[in-house]
């Protein structure tokens, strides 16, 4: 996933293949590293979990001090590891001093913020947590998101690294390793707080099956809005459209992708090559949403627009169950009730 070449833009990308695993298997796999991949022993004795890159870290205790990107922290805190996270970077707090949407439940107040912008990485504040572990989203592989490629030598020196793999799989696959990770941190994933989430997720992605059946035909178009820019994103690559899709989702499917194969991008005036009756706009801080739009060439003129079927889209979810089934709830509301406009 590259760099969208437009500030304050970021990377851009998201998600792929895979299924939802039973949360019961799930506990177990996570108690002892049932799945081959992770473990963590009682607090106090050694402790090992493998990442999304194959690296088996290892250490003498369980983390106490873990520092990572604001969205995979988010999902983390969602499954109840808490007390250990200590400092973030990526966008974690909005111009006006409040938690940026990414952040979701985050106590971002009390968190050491390290970088709230793409580039922004301070190292010595970094250092200065003595970081036991720092936790990224992985959307291309070997590459831990927001981690500045100049000084990612320096950083990677400082603590070991979770990854967690969030490109070319589909959503259940990273909340599930999200939350292995988490069970390894110590978070008891039989909490009525963990089950409920996932309960309320399960509910969520059948109601979405099923609205995507009832509605056969209807073309779901995910995009980003820059400046100069209309990006419209391939459901192949993005890990909540690759599931979307699986539900039914009838998810448009753009034919110039880039060399990462996330995205096409397009000129403004260009910007209704692919119809669509529902666009999903994504909500992200740093992205144009629709008020922004009224002097775009061709954006009023879009058939989702005109018929005020445009919906936000979260092209970087948490990836909890509780980070996701409002998600999935909203998109199936969509879909029931948005008509087809040719």
């Amino acid at each position: 996933m590259r760099t969208i070449p437009s500030p304050p833009f970021t990377r851009r990308g998201f998600l792929g293949a895979g299924g939802a695993v039973a949360l019961g298997a799930l506990i177990s796999a996570c108690g002892g590293g049932g799945d081959g991949t992770s473990g963590a022993s009682p607090s106090g004795g050694a402790w090992t979990f493998t990442d999304d890159r194959g690296t088996a870290i290892r250490l003498k205790a369980r983390p106490q001090r873990v520092v990572g990107y604001v969205g995979a922290l988010a999902a983390l805190y969602d499954f109840g590891v808490d007390q250990q996270i200590v400092g973030v970077y990526g966008p974690t707090k909005l111009k006006d001093g409040k938690p940026d949407p990414q952040a979701g439940n985050l106590p971002v107040d009390r968190l050491t913020i390290i970088g709230n912008a793409y580039g922004e990485f301070n190292i010595e504040k970094y250092a200065s947590l003595r970081p036991d572990l720092l936790v990224d989203n992985m959307f291309v592989k070997g590459e831990l998101f927001y981690v500045p490629a100049e000084s990612k030598d320096k950083i990677y020196a400082l603590a070991p690294q979770a990854a967690i793999s969030a490109g070319d799989v589909a959503l259940p696959k990273p909340i599930e390793r999200t939350a292995a990770l988490a069970a390894a941190l110590g978070a008891d994933l039989k909490s009525a707080k963990v089950t409920a989430a996932k309960a309320r997720f399960d509910k969520a992605v059948e109601s979405l099956r099923a609205a995507a059946k009832a509605s056969a035909g209807l073309k779901v178009l995910a995009a980003s809005a820059s400046p100069d820019l209309f990006y419209a994103s391939s459901p192949n690559k993005n890990t909540d459209l690759i599931y979307f899709k699986e539900l039914g989702v009838d998810l448009v499917v753009p034919d110039k992708l880039g060399q990462d194969g996330y995205f096409e991008d397009l000129s403004w005036e260009n910007a209704g090559k692919y119809k669509a009756d529902v666009i999903m706009l994504d909500s992200r801080t740093q992205a144009l949403q629709p008020k922004d739009l009224g002097s775009k060439p061709s954006w009023k003129d879009l058939p989702a627009v005109k018929a005020g079927q445009v919906i936000a889209w979260q092209p970087e979810p948490r990836f909890s169950y509780e980070g996701c089934a409002p998600i999935i709830e909203a998109l199936a509301q969509t879909i029931r009730t948005a008509k087809k406009t040719g």
